[in-house]
């Protein structure tokens, strides 16, 4: 196969996202009116690619089920996948409450609760009301059949794929001819994935103007210590923790990182690592892991391994205890540390998840007082860049790790891929490569 020759960079998806950033922050802060008034541009780009993201986890899960040896081996990919997320899930909170312990960003500030003007979070403890752990079960079965897919749950759109795409398997070669037409029909979806990211630099330059011009570069210096602290820990658990992990696995944290750089960028721009998914979903199949892991892994990760999101919750929580002046004794902090676990999972997919599951941990935790969050409000949405691309590594790593847990990922191809030896495919090359990564059973 001839390999085409590398765009040159400013043709490239990263240069031109990054190009995008720059303007939004330069926009938002020489007029902040034309900055708020471009948000339409960002929510665009989002639901753009929301309205792709179901049809890319259906399609990628049955076919990948479908095309199993072993309708076995998808429980055990499973088994392992959640146990990966719980594990570094619990690692993160921990973690974000040892930094918080050292650091203390919220020491000295001696608010008063009860003089905090608590109408704007009031929203988000309401939702997390009603975020129950029952509800988010139940919530994963949809009302219909067709509802998960005209909902934009990620859960239900997986669960259903999950029973089609076993009964395919299960009825043999009577359904040869429709998974034939669902691998036709997953090569279209790609490709309109690829169309769809020429919108990608506006959509970032919109979504980051709005963010400076509504909130103003200048609210990033009243909470700096807290900020400053979430950004330096998520990127030491990154770079320690999930390098480590790399290792173990046979891989370079920094190989991969250069290799979804492109899709870092994005998340960077939008705030929102769904923006990337298809993206992150196509690359990590071309770099040899088989599509039945993928098509597992990634989506169940946005909603169960969120690295990032835990972090944030540990260092808000006691960001807002300290502020208080509230000591919180080491039982205090363990039982913050399970109700975030769980708390996490049950807010999962909700827009502002991360405020939510927040108010969710502080409403059953009743040292901290839930009126605090008022205190981080302005500055959290510039804390979600850094929760959206911690989340996104995370789930990249732990999609490898899985499948080399299972022998089902070649090394060199990996290693090939991170190298950038594959370049920059052509069309033709692209759907080649995608037909053949159709074919990838796990043995």
């Amino acid at each position: 196969m001839m390999i085409s020759p590398r765009k040159p960079f400013w043709k490239t998806l990263y240069f031109q996202v990054l190009l995008g950033i720059a303007l939004g922050i330069l926009t938002g802060w020489l007029n902040p009116a034309l900055g708020q008034a471009l948000k339409p541009l960002g929510d665009g780009f989002i639901k753009l690619v929301k309205m792709i993201i179901t049809p890319v986890i259906f399609l990628t899960v049955v076919t990948g089920i479908a095309g199993m040896a072993d309708l076995k081996a998808f429980g055990r990919v499973g088994a392992k996948a959640m146990a990966y997320f719980l594990t570094f899930s619990t690692l993160a909170l921990a973690i974000g409450l040892i930094v918080g312990n050292l650091t203390q960003p919220g020491a000295g500030l001696n608010v008063d609760p009860n003089k905090l003007d608590t109408s704007q979070v009031s929203g988000y403890v309401k939702a997390a009301h009603d975020q129950t752990i029952t509800d988010f079960v139940l919530n994963i079965i949809p009302d219909t059949a067709i509802s998960a897919f005209t909902s934009g749950q990620i859960l239900q759109v997986l669960f259903i794929a999950i029973l089609f795409g076993v009964a395919l398997a299960l009825i043999g070669s009577r359904g040869d001819k429709l998974t034939a037409t669902l691998k036709t029909l997953t090569a279209i979806v790609f490709r309109m994935v690829h169309i769809l990211m020429y919108a990608a630099p506006i959509g970032a330059f919109g979504a980051m103007a709005f963010t400076i011009g509504e909130y103003g570069i200048g609210t990033l210096a009243n909470l700096a210590g807290l900020i400053a602290a979430f950004y330096v820990t998520s990127l030491l658990f990154v770079i320690v923790v999930l390098g480590l992990v790399a290792r173990a696995a046979g891989f370079s944290l920094f190989g991969l990182l250069r290799y979804i750089k492109d899709e870092l960028f994005l998340v960077l721009g939008t705030s929102s690592s769904e923006s990337a998914m298809p993206l992150l979903m196509e690359k990590l199949e071309r770099a040899g892991c088989p599509k039945s892991i993928v098509g597992l892994v990634v989506p169940t990760g946005y909603s169960f391994n969120l690295d990032g999101t835990n972090i944030y919750m540990s260092l808000a929580a006691l960001f807002i205890a300290q502020a208080c002046g509230i000591d919180l004794s080491f039982e205090e902090q363990l039982l913050l540390m399970a109700v975030a676990i769980l708390s996490s999972k049950g807010a999962a997919g909700v827009t502002g998840s991360g405020f939510i599951v927040l108010a969710a941990t502080l409403s059953v935790v009743p040292s901290v007082p839930v009126a605090g969050m008022a205190l981080i409000l302005g500055v959290d949405r510039f804390m979600s860049e850094c929760r959206a691309l911690t989340n996104f590594i995370g789930n990249a790593v732990a999609t490898i790790v899985v499948s080399r847990w299972e022998g089902a990922v070649d090394l060199d191809q990996l290693r090939a891929a991170f190298a950038g030896k594959g370049g920059d495919f052509t069309p033709q090359e692209s759907d080649a490569l995608q037909a053949e990564g159709q074919s990838d059973v796990i043995a």
